[in-house]
């Protein structure tokens, strides 16, 4: 990353729009809870949003994941797209949300492992 590009933003400018193009290509469902969950994220940003770029990109990689195997997005998610988002930056009161997602992940690990649909 040069110098102006680390002044103008130009850098994560073509990492989000390489992002939005691979969220592009996933099914109606994903698309509308990608939105969803960047549009949560962005207040979480710093002043640049740089740190924001990993949690992007894990994001969008567990998208691409999960309907590569057709699970729903609820399945994966939940219902609180609000609340896995706080839980992905650490946000006060994520821990109820992260432990209930590690719940239902768990299960969904578990429900593969025992051959169950």
């Amino acid at each position: 990353m040069t110098f102006l590009e680390k002044i103008t933003g130009s850098d994560m400018t073509k990492e989000m729009k390489g992002f939005e193009t691979r969220a592009k290509i996933l099914p109606a469902e994903y698309q509308i809870t990608w939105k969803e969950i960047t549009s949560n994220l962005w207040i979480h940003g710093d002043f640049t949003g740089r740190n924001l770029l990993p949690i992007f990109e894990s994001v969008l990689e567990l998208l691409e994941v999960t309907s590569a195997d057709a699970q729903s997005v609820e399945e994966v998610l939940g219902d609180d797209i609000e609340g896995f988002c706080a839980a992905l930056v650490g946000d006060d009161g994520a821990k109820t949300y992260r432990d209930k997602w590690r719940d239902q992940l768990n299960k969904n690990v578990a429900r593969k492992l025992g051959g169950q649909k």
